[in-house]
């Protein structure tokens, strides 16, 4: 934008010092040989000034370009075609009343660009609040795109790719450029573990891509911003009216805190796991020791940790047990069972 900026003002400085030159060498009759030079020299300073004014408006240019994304990203597609049908509608109104503003004596000719901006902007904010209500009126129905900002830990993770494939998770999908350098750098990493599941994550972000049934897309951010990732998710999540998708505990708390929706895959397998009641018989095998006394810890089929109470001495043995309390939380649910009678199996 900035290298455009400056070739469009410097061409335009040049061509204006050029058109001076050439007025002034008519008006005055300076036709001498110098008058060429003089002009070459007006047509380079002019195209530097316009160079260096270049850099300024393009950056100037850039920053408002990158607003004018993130608000159009807060916005569904329904909404921006409606609002821009409501400009057109606006700018028709505005001719209308145009015509009656610029007939008033004096203040006519200075009311008339305030008037028809005014209306317009009207026009296109009203039917971009009310698109859906519109949309509704012609026989078209709308539903608010929802968007997905995904975070590094649910694609390590594994598991949203098949939620997005079964489509429980409708919305756009995105995926922060930051998001994919720390995958890459976990990739990258020495550890053969961090690496496995880097390049796991990266085959994951293919697969989403492929299996998005709302759109997928990879987010460019500003990268010399030095702020942690979690604070850069929940900023770009809060900017893109956008839902965070998660498993890590703190980012959840931390989004939650801030206004921003989390959808914490942990909390959505863990509302999946089936339902037992204090009292109901569970049938597991003892595999290791509780960290307190005289426990042993199993688990079932769909990883819901077992903890036996008096099973320590039962390692490795299929045991026969019942419920007596329920644990839940963000990070799993774990049931603690006693040891039923006669609950040991050969």
């Amino acid at each position: 934008m900035i290298l455009v900026s400056r070739i469009t003002l410097a061409l335009l400085g040049g061509l204006a010092a050029y058109q001076g030159a050439s007025s002034l060498s008519v008006s005055s009759h300076f036709a001498t040989p110098y008058s060429y030079g003089i002009w070459a020299a007006g047509v380079l300073v002019g195209a530097l000034i316009g160079f260096l004014l270049g850099g300024v408006a393009g950056r100037w240019l850039r920053g408002h370009l990158r607003a004018l994304e993130r608000a159009a990203d807060r916005r569904s597609a329904a909404e921006l075609t409606v609002g821009a049908l409501g400009l057109v509608v606006g700018l028709i109104a505005a001719a209308l009343a145009g015509i009656a503003v610029a007939s008033l004596p004096i203040v006519g000719p200075y009311l008339l660009l305030p008037v028809v901006l005014f209306v317009a902007y009207v026009f296109s904010r009203i039917a971009a609040r009310k698109h859906v209500d519109i949309l509704r009126m012609v026989g078209v129905r709308s539903r608010p795109a929802q968007t997905r900002v995904i975070d590094t830990s649910a694609i390590i993770d594994g598991r949203l790719v098949e939620v997005i494939r079964t489509r429980f998770l409708s919305g756009s999908i995105v995926v922060p450029d930051f998001v994919l350098d720390e995958l890459q750098h976990v990739a990258d990493s020495s550890d053969a573990l961090k690496r496995a599941r880097g390049r796991r994550g990266l085959e994951i972000v293919e697969d989403m891509k492929r299996s998005a049934n709302g759109g997928f897309s990879v987010r460019s951010t500003d990268r010399s911003d030095g702020d942690p990732v979690d604070s850069r998710l929940v900023r770009l999540a809060r900017e893109m009216g956008a839902s965070i998708v998660t498993t890590d505990y703190n980012l959840n708390k931390v989004a939650q805190i801030q206004g921003v929706e989390v959808l914490n895959v942990n909390e959505l397998a863990n509302a999946l796991k089936p339902a037992v009641l204090p009292g109901e018989p569970l049938s597991i095998k003892v595999i290791r020791e509780g960290r307190e006394y005289d426990q042993g810890v199993g688990y079932l089929d769909d990883g819901t940790m077992i903890v036996v109470e008096g099973g320590r001495r039962l390692m490795g043995q299929q045991v026969q047990v019942e419920v007596t309390s329920i644990l839940q939380s963000p990070s799993g649910k774990m049931i603690f069972t006693r040891v039923a009678e006669h609950g040991v199996s050969a």
